[in-house]
Order: structure tokens, then C-alpha cells, then sequence
């Protein structure tokens, strides 16, 4: 069955199921009443993904298989009724098992890339104490001059589809984030949306761990930007020298013609020289896998820094209640005593117009009592929901970690792998060479 949004743009007309979600959200994070152990580190190479989660994910992979079996350039109208042109990708769900051993006619439903972007804020907003997976890039980035920036550009929208269904796999193997409900239904119905969350505060006593984490993710952020730069000048200079010795092989070719004994090994080595200029496609090709392994965690950055940026507004919640119930206490006191420690316009009425009545400073002292007990009632759930929040943060971060070292020690490992192969093909071309120029 394939479920497909009618409208030209899906945004203009999926709303209503994650708006009610995300308004509650925004109100009031909720934590688990209980969070599984942390999920074992996963691959990121496409080939093993699903199956890597599977064996250490949750029950939802083991339930169903989840694609992003292709890729859709479509035309339509935008929200301000103008024509674009856009991407759409195909998600596929099928039962994990089946009876009888015959594989089951999947689901299918068409997604933009934009709803993905609002399942993520969805999820960040929902679920403030776990990192989220991050989506593949929007537009190409940090890419080496023979690559197209085009977003429609098919090996661009390809590398997008596999970082996609990574994404999707990423939050179905998360030992919570597989368990919600707008998830499924992303996955199998073709209505849902949701508006993202925004504050602005400033925390006057940060933890120093959160602090500590933002700092480094800023830092690897930049680390992360700069390796891919650099890989790009690399790769750039790199398709040059490789192209250049093609002129090798036009010249050997051409100086054959003009020989009789030397000829044929000429002839030999400028056809050596031919296929190691026409290598360096497949090579830089190949390269743009690690690339993107880079980039999936330049984006997970982003991540950790909401994570972050949560916790300062839970603190900051904290602290404003704190501060509000210290206000309230110094009123009673105040009230209670007779003294002003600090100028105020009640305190001027109160010497200009003569002081209160007994029965309207007991009312006052009463409402004061209520008002510091519902303070007080108010710093405890602070406290207790930034003592769960840090709990649950934590948690995820120590998976997150796990995760990170792994995935990246393995992608360098690869990465120095294809260099010291890519080394190896130019010195074995040499050595043909050698061969040729010797049997002359």
C-alpha cells in the first residue's frame, strides 16, 4: 500500500497530530518513568547498519525492517503558490518475520525532506535529555570541485537517501526514542508536524559537566569542519595529478607510433598511464562515503548542543522559582518584622499613608504563607526534574559517547585503508611501467 500526501507541498497540510504533541511538550518535559541501559555503539556503514542494529537495537527493528528504498524528483507549487521543484523518498516498513517464510508486500509513503527535519525537532523537543540522530545535510557542502553543489544533483540525492535511512534506523535502534508513538506513525501514516521550541535565559550557575560538554562539541564541531576541508583540497589537488598523468599516456602513445623496437612497451605503459588517471573517479567516489561519515557527526553537534541548551533552561527554570520563593520569604519577613531592608513604592506608602491594620497584615501574611508553600512545592519539582533530566541526560550522553568513539575510530580506520590502497595502485602502475620501459 502507498500512501502519498495529495498536496503539492506535504507542510501545508500536516499539522494537526504532532502541533497537539509539541504544545504539551513545550509546557512540561516529561522523562520516562524508567530508561533502559544504554544501546551498544552501531556502525555506520550502510552495508551493516540495519543489521548491526538489530542485533544490539531495539524491539522495534527486530519487528520490522525500515527503508528508504529511492528517490523522487517532483514538481509543484510552494506555499506562496509559486512552482519548485523538490525531492520526495520513499520509506519502506515490512514485518520482520513472516509466516510461511514469504516475504510480506511493504508499506510505502512518500516524505520530504522537510518532514524528517520536523520529526527531528519533534524528537528534540519531546526528548530534551537524549541526543538526537542528526539528518544528512540539506545542501551539498564541503565538497571538492568536481562535485555538483546542485541539491538535485542524483549522486547528491543518492548520499541524502542512505543518510536518511540511516537517520530513520539511528532513532528505531535508540532504546527510547524507538518506543514513541509519532515515530510509528511517521513512519506509517502521512499526517504529522510539529512547531519547534525557542527560549532565551542565562543561567547563573551552568553545571560545569553541561559546560564542560558544549565546550567540547563546539570544539569538535570545528575540528570536524576543518578535516573536511581540508579532505576536499586534498581530493581536488588529487583528481589533478591523477588526470595530469593521462598526458602520460597520450604522449607515450604518440611517441610509439614513431618507434619500431620501443614501441610496443611505450604502447604498454601509456595504457598503465590511461587507467591510473581514470581511477581517481572510483577513488574520490569512494571517498565520499567517509566524507559523509564525518558530516553525520559535524550535524550531531548540533545535537549535543540542544541537549545542552535544555538543561540551562531547566536550570534556569530552577533558579527563577528559587529566586522568586527567596522574594516572597523576604516579603513575609518584612511584613512580619515592620523593617524595609530595600527601597520600595510599598514602603513609601506605608510611612506616607500610616501603617496597615492588623486584620489586613494578617490577611497578607496568610496569602504570603500560601504563596511561599506553593513556591516551595515549585523549587522541589524544579529540582527533582532537573536532578531527572541530568539522570536521563547523562545516560545518554555515556551511550552517545560509546557510539561516537567507535563509529569515528572505525571511519579513520577505513579512510587510512583507502589511502595506503590508492598508494599502492600508483606504485604497482610505476612498476608496470618500469616492466614496459625495461622489455624495450
Amino acid at each position: 500500500m502507498i500512501i502519498e500526501t495529495k498536496s503539492a507541498d506535504p507542510n501545508q497540510t500536516i499539522f494537526s497530530a504532532l502541533s497537539c504533541a509539541c504544545a504539551e511538550n513545550r509546557q512540561q518535559s516529561t522523562l520516562p518513568a524508567q530508561l533502559t541501559a544504554a544501546a551498544a555503539a552501531v556502525l555506520w556503514q550502510p552495508i551493516t547498519m540495519a543489521d548491526s542494529m538489530v542485533e544490539r537495537g531495539t524491539a522495534l527493528l527486530r519487528k520490522l525492517e525500515i527503508n528508504v528504498a529511492e528517490a523522487e524528483k517532483r514538481t509543484g507549487k510552494n506555499t506562496v503558490n509559486m512552482q519548485e521543484t523538490y525531492t520526495v523518498y520513499l520509506i519502506e516498513i515490512r514485518p520482520a518475520e513472516t509466516e510461511g517464510g514469504t516475504p510480506a508486500a511493504p508499506d510505502t509513503l512518500w516524505r520530504r525532506y522537510s518532514e524528517f527535519e520536523l520529526l527531528r525537532t519533534y524528537l528534540l523537543v519531546t526528548y530534551p535529555y537524549i541526543i538526537i540522530p542528526p539528518l544528512p545535510e540539506k545542501r551539498a557542502e564541503f565538497v571538492w570541485h568536481k562535485l555538483s553543489a546542485d541539491n538535485l544533483d542524483p549522486d547528491f540525492v543518492e548520499r541524502r537517501r542512505v543518510g536518511l535511512e540511516n537517520f530513520l534506523l539511528r532513532v528505531a535502534s535508540h532504546p527510547v526514542l524507538s518506543n514513541d508513538k509519532i515515530f510509528f506513525l511517521f513512519l506509517t501514516e502521512a499526517d504529522s508536524r510539529l512547531k519547534s521550541l525557542s527560549a532565551m535565559f542565562r543561567v547563573k550557575n551552568p553545571d560545569k559537566r553541561f559546560t564542560a560538554l558544549k565546550q567540547y562539541s563546539d570544539e569538535l564541531n570545528t575540528v570536524i569542519s576543518q578535516l573536511l576541508r581540508i579532505r576536499a583540497r586534498v581530493a581536488d589537488r588529487l583528481y589533478g595529478v591523477y588526470k595530469v598523468h593521462g598526458n602520460y599516456g597520450r604522449v607515450f602513445s604518440e611517441w610509439s607510433a614513431i618507434e619500431k623496437e620501443m614501441g610496443d612497451g611505450l604502447q604498454s605503459a601509456g595504457h598503465h598511464m590511461d587507467t591510473y588517471a581514470a581511477s581517481i573517479d572510483d577513488i574520490l567516489e569512494e571517498e565520499e562515503h567517509f566524507a559523509d561519515q564525518l558530516k553525520e557527526y559535524l550535524f550531531y553537534t548540533d545535537a549535543v548542543r540542544s541537549v545542552c541548551r535544555k538543561h540551562e533552561l531547566i536550570q534556569y527554570e530552577l533558579e527563577m522559582a528559587a529566586q522568586d520563593l527567596v522574594q516572597k520569604k523576604q516579603q513575609k519577613e518584612e511584613l512580619a518584622t515592620g523593617t524595609v531592608r530595600i527601597f520600595s513604592l510599598k514602603g513609601m506608602t506605608s510611612k506616607l499613608f500610616g501603617q496597615e491594620s492588623p486584620e489586613q497584615k494578617e490577611s497578607r501574611l496568610a496569602a504570603l504563607e500560601q504563596s511561599i508553600q506553593e513556591g516551595e512545592e515549585t523549587v522541589k519539582e524544579k529540582n527533582t526534574e532537573c536532578q531527572e533530566f541530568v539522570r536521563a541526560a547523562w545516560d545518554d550522553i555515556e551511550r552517545f559517547k560509546e557510539q561516537k568513539d567507535k563509529d569515528l575510530r572505525e571511519a579513520l580506520i577505513s579512510y587510512a585503508i583507502m589511502q595506503i590502497s590508492m598508494c599502492k595502485k600508483g606504485i604497482q602502475v610505476w612498476s608496470n611501467a618500469k616492466e614496459c620501459f625495461s622489455k624495450m
